[in-house]
């Protein structure tokens, strides 16, 4: 599966000790454009995910090439979300990995799938790569300081079994 991402879902996960999944969900690997590169490896170096993604070999950096779609989506969007979506529509990426509310809609409305670090930890439910999905929400909101909605907290819990009695 050809997937771009945006810098949120690896210091996401980087933050709780997932990382990991991403390359299980993406054994060919991810694209990610130069911003991403800079806000996650040169930006935060020494926070989460600065390491991990700097050594990932199954990350791979592309330049994107439409500067002119990146500009007109900095306008609503930072650099990354922008470049990210970018990249994913130049290179007709199957998914473009993205959390902000803003980003996901802009690509959606460039017929992008969009897939976001909720989605990913669903998917390592499902697929017996982690117990309990409850406990990494709640890693991401306490340690990762992760904002997500009450509705969007219990739904994921809902599809995945994990509902409260």
């Amino acid at each position: 599966m050809n997937a771009v991402a945006n810098s949120s879902v690896f210091i996401a996960l980087s933050t709780i000790g997932q990382l990991e999944l991403l390359f299980h969900r993406f054994p060919e690997g991810i694209l990610i454009p130069q911003a991403v590169w800079r806000e996650v490896v040169e930006t935060g170096r020494g926070q989460p995910g600065a390491a991990e993604v700097a050594s990932a070999s199954w990350i791979t950096v592309c330049a994107v090439k439409d500067e002119r779609l990146v500009s007109l989506l900095r306008i609503e969007l930072d650099e990354g979300e922008a470049e990210a979506i970018a990249l994913g529509h130049e290179q007709q990426a199957e998914v473009v990995l993205l959390d902000e509310k803003d980003a996901r809609r802009v690509a959606r409305r460039l017929g992008l799938a969009v897939l976001g670090t909720v989605g990913l930890l669903i998917w390592a439910k499902r697929a017996g790569l982690v117990t309990s999905l409850r406990e990494q929400l709640n890693a991401l909101q306490t340690q990762g300081k992760f904002r997500l909605s009450p509705s969007v907290y219990e739904e994921a819990l809902h599809v995945t079994g994990e509902v409260e009695s």
